[in-house]
């Protein structure tokens, strides 16, 4: 009686005569397996489905031997997403690998809880203390379990966003490359600064190194380098024949309204509400996309807003001076 799979009948015609030992010095699997298991005591057998075919075999050696068999309870296989059996090839093969990638250990165990076996409910997100309290091998399914890594960085992105803001700033200081720290402008307070930034754009720890690896990051620790026509809004309405001198004449207007703002009101929302008239008055993209260009030097970043804070008041000064030169050169 397999405590997930139900009643299992087997020949044991089918089974003939199978090998205990290779001589009088070395049993093999079965007859090792079954002693071993008795010596310690073992009560219940937990494994795989593909150790099923064993089982008939073991509980004849035990009866052979008169010991009380234990409860067996073969639970299902993991499949890929393309439901083929997972092998090493299919991505980390070891907890370390997960750990270094920045997977949280409750996530990895509230994930790996949950292939199949099913709580009954909607609830997904589960402390080690409701799984102990929660879990019951009649819940466990009998068809195989998939292994989604997607559903893995939902779960730790849940767990990341649990943590304190000192927490997940502690976090992301682990994964920052050397060659973003070794840059001009690193220093824990723009690190500090942007941590909502990175924690709503990752699901793990590696996930850093990749916004690195696409600059994501850069331009925060280091100045960054413009194209002089990225500096124009996709849908400009300014002039053709004098857009240059006139877009410099839109930067010098941001640089005087931000110099007007005190530093202990250098906050995104009074920058903002520095920022806003104008931008209505001249078109708020060819006015606030350069800005945000020349800050980033990326056509993806945050606002224009958030990057002025966070790089402060002299250097984002600095940066749209040197777009204001790029026009006019």
């Amino acid at each position: 009686n397999d405590l997930i799979l139900g009643e299992i009948s087997v020949d044991t015609t089918d089974l003939k005569d199978f090998v205990l030992a290779k001589d009088f010095e070395t049993p093999i699997f079965h007859l090792a397996n079954v002693i071993d298991d008795h010596e310690m005591d073992i009560t219940h057998i937990i494994r795989g489905q593909e150790h099923a075919p064993n089982t008939p075999r073991q509980i004849l050696i035990y009866q052979a031997l008169g010991w009380e068999t234990p409860e067996y309870a073969h639970i299902p296989l993991i499949l890929s997403l393309d439901k083929k059996k997972m092998s090493k090839r299919d991505g980390d093969t070891s907890v370390c690998q997960y750990q270094e990638s920045g997977y949280l250990p409750e996530a990895i165990l509230n994930f790996m809880a949950l292939i199949g076996w099913n709580p009954g409910t909607e609830q997904e997100i589960f402390s080690r203390e409701e799984l102990i309290k929660e879990f019951s091998l009649k819940k466990v399914q009998r068809s195989p379990g998939v292994f989604n890594l997607e559903k893995l960085d939902w779960m730790n992105k849940e767990y990341l966003k649990k943590m304190s803001y000192e927490e997940q700033e502690e976090y992301i200081a682990k994964f920052i490359p050397a060659e973003l720290k070794s840059l001009s402008l690193y220093n824990t307070e723009i690190l500090h600064a942007i941590t909502p930034i990175v924690m709503d754009r990752i699901s793990k720890g590696s996930d850093v190194v990749s916004m690195t690896k696409n600059g994501e990051l850069t331009y925060f620790f280091g100045k960054p380098v413009l194209d002089k026509e990225n500096l124009f809004f996709k849908s400009s309405k300014i002039p053709k024949d004098d857009k240059y001198n006139i877009l410099a004449n839109y930067l010098d207007e941001a640089i005087s309204l931000i110099q007007d703002i005190p530093q202990v009101e250098f906050t995104k929302e009074k920058i903002k509400e520095k920022l806003w008239p104008y931008a209505e008055e001249v078109g708020r993209g060819d006015f606030l996309w350069p800005i945000r260009y020349a800050l980033s030097g990326l056509n993806k970043s945050p606002d224009p807003f958030t990057l002025i804070e966070i790089l402060g008041k002299e250097e984002s000064i600095s940066r749209l001076d040197v777009a204001i030169q790029i026009l006019r050169k």
